[in-house]
């Protein structure tokens, strides 16, 4: 009875807990490749350096130590080919359309874009009586997220950029098609129609315009502000 129980014992006792997951469970890491794929890319943005206007001044102050957006693994890159996110900053007119969406298809994918101040998101103050700025770049290529102001902060290039990481962290191989903007209009043959001018100078025709006008024709030089010229000393005043 004894060899029976104990050899009931050694072949149906309770399995202890193996050495090498403790071991291990420091060094192993179980994750998915959507995950890897997604931190690897989060964590390396590669911005294009691209601006037209003021807003891109406040784009270059992230390259200093004040803010070093190093830390975020955003590294600038001088070629469309080695880029993966597109920071627009500043107006695009329309001339300037077909070369930003030039580099935009020589960016590779997956690729993302910013729109950065109110004059990219909507023209901004050039889209009331502007003939040439573009009334959004999402126009001419698509746009993944919006950042207001005129300029913004740099503090505020930092929130977008965590807005957008966290986005890039969502996505999958399986949904990628479906995350894309489908929005995507391109106007690069711009086809303007020609309508009459809004300003047509009848403010200067006006009475009360031309009352002032005329009160101001009879002014005398000296009047108006007009610093006179002092004569130079000639060389006999010199020798005196």
């Amino acid at each position: 009875m004894d060899a029976l129980r104990d050899l009931r014992e050694a072949s149906c006792g309770p399995v202890g807990a193996p050495g090498v997951t403790a071991d291990l469970s420091e060094n192993i890491i179980l994750t998915s490749l959507d995950d890897l794929h997604n931190w690897a890319r989060l964590s390396s943005l590669w911005p294009l350096l691209y601006g037209t206007a003021c807003c891109f001044i406040e784009f270059a102050a992230l390259i200093g130590s004040r803010f070093d957006f190093d830390r975020f693994g955003l590294v600038p890159r001088s070629s469309p080919r080695q880029a993966d996110l597109l920071i627009v900053a500043g107006t695009v007119t329309m001339k300037m359309g077909p070369a930003l969406v030039r580099l935009y298809e020589q960016m590779p994918e997956p690729k993302y874009v910013i729109a950065m101040g109110a004059c990219t998101i909507t023209g901004g103050m050039f889209s009331a009586d502007s003939t040439t700025a573009v009334r959004g770049v999402d126009k001419l290529i698509p746009v993944d997220l919006y950042l207001p102001g005129c300029p913004p902060r740099p503090e505020a290039i930092f929130d977008a950029v965590i807005k957008l990481r966290k986005k890039v962290g969502n996505e999958t191989f399986a949904e990628r098609g479906n995350l894309r903007p489908t929005h995507r209009y391109c106007t690069i043959p711009h086809q303007m129609k020609r309508i009459d001018p809004i300003v047509t100078g009848a403010y200067l025709r006006a009475e009360t315009q031309q009352a002032a006008l005329a009160a101001a024709a009879g002014l005398p030089m000296g009047a108006t502000g007009s610093v006179t010229s002092v004569p130079a000393p000639t060389a006999a005043s010199t020798d005196a």
